[in-house]
Parts: C-alpha cells; sequence; structure tokens
C-alpha cells in the first residue's frame, strides 16, 4: 500500500476507487465467502483504516477469466479514539483462469493469514458464505420476556410480551434482510475487539469462559460470546433475560480487595456520590436496576457492566473501576497537607435538620413582593389612561349637552382588557433597567434560583417520565430524547431512586407493520412501558378533544389506574417479594387489555410519586431527577414545578433562528416576572408533576370516564394550572438548571401560526361560552368565574387577565385599523375626542416594544450577567424586522381562532413537526396559496384599495384617503400579512428538485 492505495493480491494498485469511497464514507455492501484472510493497513485522511479482507467471491466465465469480488470490513481509528465500520463490495475485475500458487503480499501491507489460494481448476461455489470466527458463538435463548422481573424499586415488566418480536433487530435501529450479512461481521469484530481489551486491561482471570468475557446482543434473544463457551453460562441467560445490548465481566484485583473489605454492603458508593448496586449471585441480574448499567456480584467478587452502545462499555467500565480504585486508597486518616489544603478551601452547605426526625427542615422562601409594587404602578398607568379619557367626555358634554357621549364608558372594561398587558410592559422594562435583579439569583415561593438541599438517608420518591407521542420519526426524534431520558433516570438510579419511561404512542395503531413492530422492539429494548388506543372512529371509538395530547394522556394513565385498582385487591404479606409484584402486574395488565379489548400496551405502565412530562422532542440535564424530586418532597404545597427551558435547534434556517430568539426572550422575561413573585406558568411539558396533585384535581367527564387533562380545552396546561391553584397548590418555576432542559420550536411558519392560534382558541374556550349558549349559561365559563373568586393572589389575576387579553388586542388589530383608516380619511377633525386613531396606537407600539422594549431586555441581560450590553443589543435589534412581520401578521389568523369558538366553527391542530422535511419553491407556492388565501386576499385588496383611493382620479376628492395617519398603520397590516408566508418561509428561496 503506498500514498494512499491499497493494492491487490498481485502487488497491483488498486487505485482512485478505493480512495474516493474512503473520502465518502459510503455505507458499503459485503458479500459471503470464506477462501482467505488479510490484514492490510491504510492511511487516509489522517485516520487509520485496518482492513480485514474476508474472502473472495468468483465465478468462471468462458474459459479465460474469472469475475470476483473484494470483500473488505473495517475499523476506522481518529484521532480521537472512535471506532465504525465500513465494508465494501469491489466492482467485477478480470483475472487469468490459471492463478498462481502464491499470492504476493502488498507493498506496504502485512498478510496476517491465509487459510488457502485459488485452484483454478475448482472454484468456489457462489453460494459459499463466511464461518463465523472460532472466538465467539451465537446463543440463542428461548422466545420469552425481555425483563421477566424489573429493579426491587416499584414493580415489574410482564415476562410475556403482547407484541412479540417477528424479527431480528439491532436495537435502535431498523433491520434490513438484505444487510444480515453485514451485521454478522460488524458484531463478530465487535465482540472479539470488546474481548481483546477485556483481556488487555487483565479483566479476565478465568479464560475458560465459565462466568467472564463480552455478550453482544445481535438480535432478540440472539446473542453472540467471546469465549464461546460463555454462551451456555449462567451469566448469557442472565443478561439475556434483562435484555442488555452488550455486557462485559470485570474481574481486577481493586474489585476483589473491596468485595473482601466490605462484604455486608448492599451497594459500592463513588467519588462523585453515585452508589453501584450489589447483587448476591448472577442469578439475581434479572432483577437488577437496568438503568445503572452495572452490578457487583458479591459471589463471584466481580463486576458485570453493561450499555446500550458498545463503543461506550469500555469507557463505562474504566470509570467505575478508576473511581473504585480511587475510594479505596482516599479512604482512612488525612495528611497533615491534605487537613492544611481542606482548611483553606472549606465546602459548606448549611441546612436546618430537625433533631428528632434527622429529616432537612424546608428552607423558608418568602413571597417577593415586587411584582405586586410594579402591577400597583400598572393599574396607576392604566387609571390614569382611562381618567384622561374620562376627561375628554367630560369637557365635550360640557360644551355641547350631548351626553349620549357618556355611554363610552361601557367600554371601560374592554379598553382595560386590551391596555393592560400595554401598561405592564412599560412599567416592567423600567423596573429592568433600573430595578433590583438580586431576586433573580434568589429561592422564593414561586421561584427557584437555586437547587433545594438534596434528600439524605430515606428512600427516594419513583418518577414516571411521561412522554405523549404521534407519528413521529423513531430513529430521528424519539431515540435521541430517549438516549436524553436514559441517561437521566441512569444517574437517579445510581444515586438511589428509581424510575421507568410511559410513552403514549397515539400513532402507533395508525402505522404500517414495519414502522409498528419496529417501534415496539425499541420501546422494549429500551425497557420502556408504552400504551396505544385505536384510531378514531374504529368500532366507534372516539379520540375525543380538538388537539389530541390531552386525550391521549388521559388513556394512557387510566390504563395505568385500571391496573393499580386490580393489584389493590392483592393481600402482601411479609413474605411477599419482587417476584410476586411482578407476577402480579403482569396478571393485571393482562386482565385490564382483556377487558378493554381495544387497548394495546406492553411494559411497566404503573406512575410513581412524581411525573416528568416531556415532548418527544425533548433534551434533559443527566443530573436533574434527584434535586427535582427533593425540591418537591420538601415543598408540598407546589403541585407543578415548571423548568425554564433552552431551545433545540433542527434545521438552524433564520426562520427557527428568530423563533429561537423569540423563545429565549419569554423565558427571559418569565423568569424575571416569576422572580418578582408572579405566579409561574405551566406549558406543558418540561416540567415535573406530583401524580397525587394531578389526581386530586381529576373529574369524571360527561362520557362517564375520570379524567386528569381536559379534553375539552385546548390548552389544556393552562387549564391544569388554574385547577391545581384553585386548589391551594401552586406552581413554581425552576431555572437552576439552566438551558439544560431543551424543547424544540416551530420549524415552520405554518407551525408557529398554528400555535398561535391554538393558544388563542384556548384562551377563549377558558373564558367565554360560545355566543350561543350566552342566553341560559351567561358568558363567562364555570372555570373562569371560579378563577376570579378564588384565593389566588390579586396580582397573579392581573398578569394571568393581561396575557390574555393580548390574544384578543391582537385578533382585533386588522379590524380596528381597518375601521380607523375610513374613520382617520374621511372624518379626520370630526371625531369624538374620547377617540385614540391608529396612528398614535401604532407610534406607541414602536416606541414601547421595539424601542424600550430592546433596550430593557438588554440591559437586565447585562445586569445578570447572562451577555453583554452591546451584543444582546445587536441581537435585539437584529430581529426586529422579522418579528414586526410575523406579529404585525398574526392578527387575522388570531381572530379566526377567536371567533371560530365564539359561533363554534370546528377548527382542529395536529402535532406540531419534530423534524425537517423536504420542500422547495414548487411545493410550497400551491401550499402558501391554499393556505394563506384569505390572508393573502385580504392584504392585496387592502393595498389594491388604498392605492386606488389615493391616487384614483375617479374618485371623488371628498372620498380620497391621502392622511399619512390614516394610510401608515392600514399599511403596516396588510403589508405584514401578505410578507408573512413569503419573508419567513425559507423553503420558498429553495430552487432545487
Amino acid at each position: 500500500m503506498d500514498g494512499g492505495f491499497a493494492y491487490n493480491l498481485y502487488g497491483e494498485r488498486i487505485a482512485d476507487h478505493l480512495h474516493s469511497t474512503i473520502s465518502r464514507g459510503d455505507r458499503l455492501l459485503l458479500l459471503a465467502a470464506e477462501d482467505f484472510a488479510l490484514m492490510t493497513v491504510l492511511s487516509v485522511h489522517h485516520c487509520t483504516w485496518l482492513w480485514l479482507i474476508t474472502g473472495l467471491r468468483f465465478a468462471r466465465t468462458g474459459n479465460q477469466h474469472v469475475s470476483f469480488y473484494y470483500l473488505v470490513a473495517g475499523i476506522c481509528s481518529t484521532r480521537q479514539g472512535t471506532q465504525q465500520f465500513v465494508i465494501r463490495e469491489y466492482l467485477p475485475a478480470h483475472l487469468p483462469a490459471h492463478l498462481p500458487a502464491h499470492l504476493p503480499c502488498p507493498t506496504t501491507g502485512i498478510i496476517m493469514g491465509l487459510r488457502s489460494y485459488f485452484k483454478a481448476s475448482k472454484p468456489a461455489s457462489p453460494a459459499a458464505t463466511a464461518s463465523p470466527p472460532q472466538s465467539s458463538t451465537i446463543i440463542t435463548e428461548k422466545s420469552g420476556p425481555a425483563e421477566s422481573s424489573q429493579r426491587p424499586s416499584m414493580n415489574a415488566l410482564p415476562r410475556d410480551s403482547r407484541y412479540g418480536s417477528s424479527r431480528a433487530s439491532i436495537a435502535p435501529s431498523i433491520r434490513s434482510n438484505k444487510s444480515s450479512f453485514i451485521d454478522d461481521i460488524k458484531h463478530e469484530v465487535m465482540v472479539n475487539y470488546l474481548y481483546q481489551q477485556q483481556c488487555s486491561h487483565l479483566w479476565v482471570s478465568d479464560s475458560s469462559g465459565g462466568s467472564e468475557g463480552v455478550l453482544l446482543r445481535k438480535a432478540r434473544n440472539h446473542y453472540l460470546a467471546c469465549p464461546p463457551q460463555l454462551a451456555n453460562s449462567v451469566l448469557a441467560m442472565a443478561c439475556a433475560e434483562l435484555n442488555v445490548q452488550v455486557a462485559m465481566t470485570v474481574n481486577s484485583r481493586v474489585i476483589k480487595t473491596f468485595m473482601s473489605w466490605s462484604p455486608d454492603a448492599v451497594d459500592v458508593p463513588l467519588m462523585n456520590g453515585l452508589r453501584v448496586q450489589i447483587l448476591p449471585t448472577i442469578d439475581d441480574i434479572p432483577r437488577a436496576r437496568k438503568h445503572q448499567f452495572a452490578a457487583f456480584i458479591a459471589s463471584e467478587a466481580l463486576l458485570v457492566v453493561w450499555d446500550d452502545d458498545p463503543a461506550h462499555l469500555l469507557e463505562r467500565a474504566k470509570s467505575i473501576e478508576a473511581e473504585l480504585m480511587q475510594l479505596v486508597w482516599q479512604t482512612g486518616e488525612q495528611t497533615e497537607e491534605e487537613d492544611t489544603n481542606e482548611k483553606k478551601t472549606p465546602r459548606v452547605t448549611e441546612f436546618a435538620v430537625d433533631e428528632e426526625s434527622g429529616e432537612i427542615i424546608p428552607e423558608m422562601r418568602p413571597t417577593n413582593l415586587m411584582n405586586t409594587i410594579l402591577v400597583a404602578f400598572t393599574l396607576v398607568i392604566v387609571v390614569v389612561m382611562l381618567g384622561a379619557g374620562f376627561r375628554a367626555v367630560a369637557i365635550e358634554t360640557i360644551v355641547d349637552k350631548n351626553y349620549l357621549r357618556i355611554a363610552f364608558v361601557l367600554l371601560t372594561p374592554v379598553q382595560v382588557f386590551f391596555t393592560l398587558f400595554f401598561a405592564q410592559v412599560i412599567v416592567g422594562c423600567i423596573a429592568q433597567c433600573i430595578g433590583p435583579v438580586r431576586q433573580m439569583q434568589l429561592n422564593s415561593k414561586y421561584y427557584s434560583a437555586k437547587c433545594s438541599p438534596r434528600l439524605q438517608n430515606r428512600t427516594l420518591p419513583h418518577i414516571t417520565v411521561q412522554c405523549p407521542v404521534y407519528k413521529e420519526g423513531l430513529a430521528s426524534v424519539i431515540a435521541p430524547t430517549v438516549k436524553s431520558i436514559k441517561q437521566a433516570i441512569s444517574t437517579y438510579e445510581l444515586q438511589g431512586g428509581s424510575a421507568n419511561m410511559f410513552i403514549n404512542d397515539d400513532g402507533l395503531q395508525l402505522l404500517g407493520e414495519e414502522e409498528r413492530q419496529a417501534r415496539i422492539e425499541f420501546y422494549l429494548d429500551h425497557s420502556i412501558g408504552w400504551t396505544s388506543r385505536p384510531k378514531h372512529g374504529v368500532d366507534g371509538f372516539l379520540r375525543r378533544g380538538k388537539f389530541k395530547k390531552a386525550s391521549n394522556m388521559n388513556y394512557g394513565l387510566m390504563l395505568s389506574c385500571n391496573v393499580e385498582e386490580k393489584l389493590a385487591r392483592y393481600q402482601r404479606g411479609e413474605d411477599w417479594c419482587q417476584a410476586d409484584e411482578a407476577q402480579a402486574y403482569e396478571t393485571c395488565l393482562k386482565e385490564v387489555l382483556e377487558e378493554n379489548g381495544r387497548a394495546w400496551a406492553d411494559g411497566n405502565i404503573r406512575i410513581g410519586d412524581y411525573i416528568l412530562l416531556i415532548d418527544s422532542d425533548t433534551r434533559v440535564p443527566s443530573d436533574c431527577l434527584l434535586d427535582s424530586v427533593s425540591e418537591m418532597e420538601q415543598s408540598p404545597n407546589v403541585g407543578i414545578m415548571q423548568f425554564s427551558s433552552g431551545v433545540m435547534q433542527v434545521v438552524n434556517n433564520y426562520f427557527e433562528n428568530g423563533i429561537t430568539f423569540f423563545t429565549n426572550l419569554i423565558y427571559t422575561a418569565i423568569k424575571y416576572t416569576v422572580a418578582n413573585g408572579d405566579v409561574a406558568p405551566f406549558v406543558g411539558h418540561n416540567a415535573i408533576l406530583r401524580w397525587a396533585a394531578i389526581q386530586q384535581v381529576s373529574y369524571v367527564d360527561e362520557d362517564g370516564y375520570e379524567k386528569f387533562w381536559s379534553e375539552s380545552h385546548v390548552s389544556e396546561d393552562f387549564d391544569m394550572s388554574l385547577r391545581l391553584q384553585c386548589d391551594g397548590y401552586i406552581i413554581r418555576l425552576a431555572s437552576w438548571a439552566g438551558e439544560g432542559f431543551k424543547e424544540g420550536v416551530s420549524l415552520t411558519v405554518y407551525d408557529e401560526l398554528a400555535r398561535w392560534e391554538k393558544y388563542a382558541y384556548g384562551c377563549n374556550e377558558l373564558l367565554f361560552h360560545p355566543m350561543r349558549k350566552w342566553i341560559y349559561k351567561g358568558p363567562f365559563t364555570p372555570l373562569f368565574r371560579r378563577f376570579l373568586f378564588s384565593n389566588i393572589r390579586f396580582t397573579s389575576k392581573i398578569t394571568i387577565i393581561s396575557y390574555i387579553g393580548t390574544y384578543y388586542a391582537i385578533g382585533a388589530a386588522w379590524i380596528m385599523t381597518t375601521a380607523n383608516y375610513f374613520a382617520i380619511g374621511w372624518f379626520n377633525g370630526y371625531l369624538d375626542k374620547y377617540y385614540i386613531d391608529s396612528w398614535k396606537v401604532w407610534f406607541s407600539i414602536v416606541i414601547v416594544f421595539n424601542g424600550l422594549g430592546n433596550i430593557a431586555l438588554a440591559v437586565m441581560r447585562y445586569r445578570i450577567g447572562e451577555k453583554s450590553f452591546f451584543g444582546s443589543l445587536l441581537e435585539n435589534i437584529k430581529w426586529i424586522l422579522m418579528l414586526a412581520i410575523f406579529l404585525g401578521g398574526l392578527s387575522l389568523h388570531v381572530s379566526q381562532a377567536l371567533l371560530s369558538h365564539m359561533f363554534e366553527i370546528d377548527m382542529t391542530w395536529g402535532a406540531t413537526s419534530k423534524e425537517a422535511e423536504f420542500s422547495n419553491f414548487f411545493i410550497e407556492v400551491p401550499k402558501v396559496v391554499k393556505k394563506f388565501k384569505y390572508s393573502i386576499g385580504f392584504a392585496l385588496f387592502g393595498i389594491a384599495g388604498m392605492i386606488v383611493l389615493a391616487t384614483g382620479s375617479y374618485i371623488p376628492y371628498s372620498w380620497r384617503i391621502k392622511d399619512f395617519v390614516a394610510i401608515l398603520p392600514m399599511a403596516t397590516v396588510t403589508g405584514s400579512h401578505l410578507l408573512l408566508p413569503i419573508v419567513l418561509n425559507p423553503a420558498l428561496m429553495t430552487f432545487s428538485w
């Protein structure tokens, strides 16, 4: 091999084909062969490529030539130490029929082994296949459960899955039958590589393979073992029952020393506060806490490590051994030097402890009154504005004696409703510039800037991670979220807690057979409990609600509660063990599914003490669960703790970047207002919920089923927040995780508009009955009346009402601006002084939001140390135009949602897109025309009308409208509606096929 090129068996260079293939990093196809093995090394792009030529497949063509394929498998080792497989099928070539008796070595290659050489008179059969390496073997278990029982924390998964695997799969990817031989080579190479590393680290004391070695899952209940004797061991059977992807034993003097040093220990403490479980025997592995990814075996004095990714297994094993060694070495008396250094850098955590119980006394969290002061100033501004209007009415009434003008006073509630948020922004911006900001670093009743003291010396509560999904991509959306959640669960279990994942899959029964099976196997491989309900309209089943998320979660929670009701019938004596609980759960789940008849479910669907509610495109910090439950346990009045979130971007185009900026802006404003003492919002995800509180505010709906989430409201999160607060619970915002919690944002303008429409529709649902019902039910809903007269703080009620009022103000903008255009254009000077024209309103909005708002945001981010002042200010200015177009073009769409509920016009919304979809100019144009035909029509008609009324020679002079103060607001509204679907649609700029 020379200069980055490979040579064939005759010393001839396989020139550019191999080099270009490696440069592109193509997935390569492998065929079966078993004639010889050749090892050679190739260096390309600062990477070392180790090529294993596994054989040739050839067939005689006529009497002169033999066509053949090189079969190559490789491992890439980069500077960072990563490994990946590259396999290639070379194109047919021609060789002489009579091959030489020997094969020359490549120029710089090294022939590692040669089984045989070609004989022209007796070619190999085309169907010949490569025999598996002798260092590993395949074991197959009887079909059965992936986990016969679960960790001894709460409950167990059922032994028999309702949906058995119909095909082998390598979790978490979807297998193709055509690539089975590629998988064979990959798994053979990997299991041998891991065993080689195991031996090199001296982690094997018994090479017979009776209880030590490496196991790698190739398919469901189908494992490769190295050494091959391990296949029939108790360890292999136990790992297969636990359903791990890859497992390795670690037998070292460090482990033996520690196990002999503390024979009665139940777990092994590590240096970072984590603890690894100790199991009595290998037979107990199926009942291990799987997400700890490790267990010490007391009877064998060894460590068993497993992982979902073989590439991470060695690092996990080395980390545990290193920390254990450090723990043993540092145990004992400290030296004088260490004592001195410790005194120089004290590390003290202060918290009060109850003398009798030993429990941590919860810290006193004062109620910050800053928000009360700001709301008071807000009301002062509103009263002043009302007073100015009433003064104008009084003066005019005294002058012309027209008392009919006093009827303007009836518009006071509407004026307050529309202007409350505007006045609140003015006060808030001034406070951000000159007011205190220290409260953003302190804990208060509704805000957590610092973690509460962690629970100690007690059993940690069980957490259920609930995630509703629909038809999101398995590999691109769901799998990365599950990976993030499993890291958090692993940390929590190593800290002594327990947790399970609970997915409500609303798309499972709608998918094709292959996708459905892939999801089911993925859930089983990752120990995920799941539920799925029938398609809407099948056998009379109804998926209730305009936005199906609430009814999807209710269905899953209903099945879980049904299982719990049946489990409550069991009498648990002193000899009741985890195996008994697992068997009871299995029986109860089977009974529930049989009674329901239409529900699908599998795995652990029981609900713990707390629910971490996430979306399918969420990322969570790896160490967040213990801090979360510690705070919830010490604050029993908290019903929901909402986490401040960052943004996880997908496509990184200018629209997603703009929405990311806007989302971060909203969360910054929320943190400031809540730190001031305002009530925290609940946004429906990235929050931990108290299960007992959710059950307490549940209700029986008109269909006779218990409901936790409202299916009659689009904004089920807002409804839940109000019900909890009316029942005495509080909502708290936690910012101590920084941007560790991440959420996806809208990827297209369609999704973002749908989100605003859904919020507007939901707010109207919470406040008003449809107009048809006003006669006999009144305008306001029972929930809103209960909210108004509840014990929620008055200032919080003002803030919530001002937030709701923004949707009505935005929705009324296009109507009032159009009316203002004609009123000012035709009757300017004749209008009542009480009337404020749109020019003044528009100018005020520009000054407050675009001017004062951006400056205040930059100042506050600088004061709290989040960003530099000029950097933040430049970022704010950069997005002014985009947000002006977006918010200016919302009016017609928001009013459509508000009026649709008022007049009972049906509107539905699907799940927000979580992954980028291909689109181009030719796809987007008809889509834009279809979805925005009314708003574009309104904009074009308005622009044409303004041009005609301003320049038309046939328009009477007194009917012409040329006033700047009349045209500018109307032009802004129509222009924003026209530009919204065009300039905020990056796909329109893509001219590709």
